[in-house]
């Protein structure tokens, strides 16, 4: 239930009221008993999420992490082609142990 908060407008009196959204406002204060209540808009308490995989970070770098992969691209017409060796690789060296 969201909590609302009053303020006489007779004896600036103010306090929180918890009430179901389909209540009707609070009229009457409990301090000067006229009937001045005025229901105030408040800052509230914020946004609770409760339970695993509510965290600030979670959104954080996956954003950031792919403008950085595609500023650091190079685009393919740049890329040189690696040079061919003219000269063949030497062949591997046997290591087997011949038997007399």
């Amino acid at each position: 239930m969201p909590i609302y908060e009053y303020r006489c407008s007779n004896c600036s009196h103010e306090f929180e009221e918890s009430q179901s959204i389909k209540a009707s406002s609070l009229l009457t204060c409990p301090q000067c008993k006229q009937e001045k209540l005025n229901r105030v808009i408040g800052l509230g308490g914020g946004m609770i999420f409760k339970g695993s995989g509510f965290y600030q970070t979670d959104y954080k770098n996956s954003g950031t992490a792919k403008k950085d992969s595609a500023a650091n691209k190079e685009p393919s017409a740049e890329k040189k082609p690696e040079a061919k060796s003219a000269t063949p690789p030497a062949p591997a060296a046997d290591t087997s142990k011949s038997e007399k």
